[in-house]
C-alpha cells in the first residue's frame, strides 16, 4: 500500500521506496478515471434508482478518496526523498503510531464497503479522532524541536507536512465510511447532518 511505502520511506530515510511511490501515482490517477467513466456508463445507460443508484454515487465518491490518498502518500514520499538527503533527525514516536491508526481507517474503510457494512464504517468514523490527536501531538513534538534547536527548522517542517498528509488520509477513510452509510442505508452522515 502507497501510504505506508511511503512513510516507511521517511523513517527509514529510503529515497529509492519513496521513488516507487511517486511512480505509481500515474497508475492511480488511470485507475481513477478508469472508474468513473465505467460508473458514468452505467449512470447513461441503466437509469439506476434507489440503492442502485446510492452504490454507484457512493462508487463514484471513494474512487475520487483514493486518488486523493494516492496523491498524500506522493507528497509524503518527496517529504521522505527531501529528508533522505539531509543529516538524521530523531522523529516523533507518534508517526508510527499514527500511521498504524491510519492505515487501519483505510483498510476498515475499504473492508466496510466490501461487505456493506454500515456499523463497521461508523466505527472507523469514530477512530478519526485518534489520529486527530496523533496529529496535534506530533505538531507540538515538532515545535519544540524547532525552538530547541533551530539548525532542523527545514527537516521538521518536513515532519510537519508528512504529519499533516496522514491527518488528510484519515480524513479520506472517514469519507470512505460515510459513503459506506449513505450506500446501505440512504442517510447521510456527512458534517454530522444526521437527525436533520
Amino acid at each position: 500500500m502507497t501510504v505506508q511505502k511511503a512513510v516507511t520511506a521517511v523513517l527509514e530515510r529510503r529515497a529509492g521506496l519513496a521513488e516507487e511511490v511517486i511512480l505509481s501515482d500515474n497508475r492511480i490517477n488511470l485507475g481513477e478515471v478508469e472508474i468513473e467513466e465505467e460508473c458514468l456508463k452505467l449512470l447513461a445507460l441503466y437509469q439506476p434508482v434507489a440503492a442502485d443508484l446510492r452504490f454507484i454515487a457512493a462508487v463514484m465518491r471513494i474512487n475520487n478518496d483514493l486518488e486523493r490518498m494516492g496523491d498524500g502518500a506522493v507528497n509524503i514520499a518527496e517529504h521522505a526523498q527531501a529528508l533522505a538527503k539531509s543529516e538524521p533527525l530523531v522523529y516523533p514516536p507518534q508517526i508510527e503510531q499514527m500511521t498504524a491508526a491510519t492505515m487501519r481507517m483505510l483498510l476498515g474503510s475499504l473492508d466496510s464497503f466490501v461487505k456493506a457494512d454500515p456499523y463497521a464504517a461508523r466505527e472507523i468514523c469514530a477512530a478519526d479522532d485518534e489520529v486527530d490527536d496523533y496529529n496535534r501531538s506530533v505538531i507540538e513534538q515538532v515545535w519544540q524541536m524547532m525552538k530547541q534547536d533551530s539548525a532542523t527548522i527545514e527537516r521538521a517542517t518536513h515532519l510537519f507536512s508528512v504529519s499533516r498528509h496522514l491527518e488528510r488520509i484519515a480524513d479520506h477513510a472517514t469519507n470512505i465510511a460515510e459513503d459506506v452509510v449513505y450506500m446501505v442505508e440512504g442517510v447521510i452522515i456527512r458534517h454530522h447532518l444526521v437527525g436533520r
